[in-house]
């Protein structure tokens, strides 16, 4: 007797006792929200079919996550009166993007401010500043910049004594392009008291001073920032607010479905806030900010404990190391080759966070100790050394997987360091369009033979490390196909071709943006691939990156952007 025919059988007998027996309806199919249809889905999971005729072509989604992935009939079934239906007309589908170094207040604010990354000479940059100030109101300051003189056909260092006739009496402070350096007018020093009579160079910081006079340039390079900075009205929880929403609409144009933000303390109310009223459009993983780990610690903790949801959560802390290559205060083992004498820092300088070796080890061990993750930048050798060496004494967070901690930047790396990053389960947390910048002056600062390892890529990869890119945005581009570009293509901002047998594949790189930084962060089971029952972040772009010459990949834009099963970009043409 067949099943269906025993379950007849038992029915009628049950009728005839008096029970009434109805039989079991089988489960029915959901009905999806959106489908996308007619498309070229690179699922991103190891072995799967991504070319020819094998491929997925569309995506189920429900309730914010992929409730299907196959071929177009396969997915149609899942189609109701209530699903939005996207024929994708044949463009590649990715995972949605992760930006794994940001920091995404900043970047907001920054798309508010002055902006000097495009300027190309002493005049312009000038009349920049002086329009700036002649907009804000009396009492307020000018504040952006993201300058670099690197590709100015003369390289001139700017100084206070540029601003100081276009300015005034309103206070000026720029960051140089990589945020390790900034320019000051006389303005902003007076109210800061900094004169020819002092103060003295803070720990970790330099203030640049005229070598016969003593008088401050207006410069200022790492801590030396803060003796300005401090004195620079913080802005609101209102203010911030509007800079992060500013911010996600950018990433979410880029194809940016997370970020992993290298916070600020007083960001982490405002992601929390936001994530409550379901406002966030990018899920925000956060690694907080602060120099002394021992004092907070404790409260960074109880932040993670709380905070684990999807879209917003708190993974650790960040620190650093040491500072820029462009700002020559990034920590080498040997001094900078062209330059070795003519700065008090001749490797470079060690932040104060950095400078006691066995401090840093209590901290570290602290912060290990409580579970939590450690973000460390570091971009010299010797820098990159002295945090992998931490890391190795320290071992992985306790509770944690085989990832471990993570070391953000890893630009410039002694050979023999580089097996340590797979070996210790340390993240390297990488930024290619970076490459692009250094590669105008690297080779004048360091000599090629200490770039044997920098911008490692392939190197690192070969060792077994966890690469993840990210753009540590606003000090450069969000946009991650640049990124892409600089790490398959290896061209510089001044067209040349630098260090291209580091160089990786597109799809490598493209892993890097997409499958690799959820593992980093302990997400893998729930994010960075097109499958049934992860959650549904995705971007349809306007060109195959897969099929297409890679030199074509910069310039890519997204078509559509989807986050939580959301469309929260929609391009209109």
């Amino acid at each position: 007797m067949s099943a269906l025919q025993l379950m007849k059988s038992s029915a009628a007998v049950l009728i005839l006792a008096g029970i009434t027996w109805a039989q079991p309806e089988l489960p029915k199919k959901p009905s999806a929200d959106l489908v996308i249809v007619n498309a070229r889905v690179w699922t991103g999971i190891a072995g799967d079919a991504q070319a020819g005729e094998q491929q997925p072509s569309a995506i189920a989604i429900s309730g914010g996550r992929i409730v299907a992935v196959g071929r177009d009939d396969d997915v149609r079934s899942f189609i109701s009166k209530i699903t939005r239906v996207i024929d994708a007309g044949g463009k590649r589908v990715i995972p949605g993007i992760t930006d794994s170094h940001t920091h995404i207040v900043g970047g907001g604010f920054q798309l508010g401010r002055l902006e000097l990354r495009e300027v190309k000479e002493k005049k312009s940059f000038i009349e920049a500043v002086a329009a700036a100030a002649k907009e804000l109101p009396r009492g307020q300051w000018v504040q952006g910049g993201r300058w670099s003189v690197e590709s100015w056909t003369k390289r001139e260092q700017p100084t206070r004594y540029w601003l100081d006739p276009v300015t005034g009496e309103t206070p000026v402070f720029l960051s140089r392009m990589d945020g390790h350096q900034a320019l000051a007018n006389s303005a902003a020093l007076r109210i800061a008291g900094i004169n020819a009579d002092g103060p003295r160079d803070p720990v970790g910081g330099e203030i640049e001073r005229d070598p016969v006079t003593r008088e401050p340039t207006g410069i200022l390079k790492e801590s030396a920032m803060d003796l300005v900075s401090q004195h620079i009205p913080p802005p609101s929880s209102r203010e911030r607010a509007e800079a992060l929403r500013r911010a996600m609409r950018h990433a979410n144009a880029h194809g940016i479905t997370s970020v992993h933000d290298m916070s600020d303390p007083a960001d982490v109310p405002v992601f929390a806030d936001l994530a409550a009223r379901n406002d966030l459009t990018v899920r925000i993983t956060s690694y907080i900010q602060w120099e002394d780990w021992l004092e907070h610690v404790d409260e960074v903790a109880a932040l993670a404990k709380q905070y684990t949801g999807p879209v917003f959560r708190v993974a650790g802390l960040k620190g650093y190391m040491d500072g820029s290559l462009g700002s020559r205060t990034a920590y080498m083992r040997e001094p900078y080759a062209d330059a070795p004498s003519a700065t008090p820092y001749p490797r470079g300088q060690l932040t104060a966070f950095a400078v006691d070796r066995e401090q840093l080890l209590h901290s570290a061990e602290a912060v290990n100790k409580r579970g939590l993750q450690m973000a460390v930048h570091a971009i010299g050798d010797e820098a990159n050394h002295r945090i992998l060496d931490v890391y190795e004494r320290c071992g992985p967070p306790s509770g944690g997987s085989a990832i471990g901690h993570r070391v953000e930047h890893a630009q410039h790396l002694l050979l023999e360091d580089i097996p340590r990053f797979s070996r210790l389960g340390v993240v390297a947390s990488m930024q290619p369009y970076h490459k692009a910048d250094d590669g105008r002056y690297a080779e004048d600062r360091l000599g090629k033979e200490r770039l044997r390892g920098s911008y490692a890529y392939r190197q690192l990869l070969d060792a077994g490390a966890l690469l993840c890119f990210g753009s540590d945005w606003p000090v450069v581009t969000l946009d991650p196909f640049a990124g892409m570009d600089s790490a398959v293509n290896a061209r510089t901002l001044d067209g040349k071709v630098w260090l291209e047998d580091h160089s990786i594949d597109v799809e490598k790189a493209l892993r890097a943006y997409t499958v690799s930084p959820p593992k980093a962060i302990h997400r893998a089971k729930e994010l960075g691939t097109i499958e049934p029952g992860k959650l549904a972040d995705l971007v349809i772009l306007d060109r195959d990156i897969l099929t297409i010459p890679p030199e074509n990949i910069s310039g890519t834009k997204p078509f559509l952007t989807i986050m939580n099963g959301r469309i929260v970009y929609e391009r209109s043409k």
